[in-house]
């Protein structure tokens, strides 16, 4: 069974950086596209960023490129999401899904493109 937990989250000030990660256990991930997305309180969950994770395709949120890298740690079963210059509206709960199958489709952005999920992290930016 697919368990993916994700860890990192915290309080930060806008400018900050932190560093999400996703422990995937229970499957070989190599034919896996994995996914980062955030829900915002009163919000739908959005897409944040997503990998090929037998490596090389990425694809980001506009609100997020050039801030948010993804990336998998192979040797450990992690997908990392490094955030930088944090800013307010930043603020959500942060969730992994992954999916079987590694081409990028328009699902890739979409939540029901993604066939399992962990519980989450939150991540709130002060201004």
């Amino acid at each position: 069974q697919v368990q993916l937990v994700e860890s990192g989250g915290g309080l930060v000030q806008a400018g900050d950086s932190l560093r999400l990660s996703c422990a995937a256990s229970g499957r070989t991930f190599s034919n896996y596209r994995m996914g980062w997305f955030r829900q915002a309180p009163g919000k739908e969950r959005e897409f944040v960023a997503a990998i090929r994770w037998s490596g090389g395709r990425t694809y980001y949120a506009d609100s997020v490129k050039g801030r948010f890298t993804i990336s998998t740690d192979n040797a450990k079963n992690t997908v990392l999401l490094q955030m930088n210059s944090l800013k307010p509206e930043d603020t959500a709960v942060y969730y992994c899904a992954a999916a079987f199958g590694v081409v990028f489709t328009t699902m890739v952005t979409e939540v029901g493109g993604y066939d399992y999920w962990g519980q989450g992290t939150q991540v709130t930016v002060s201004s």
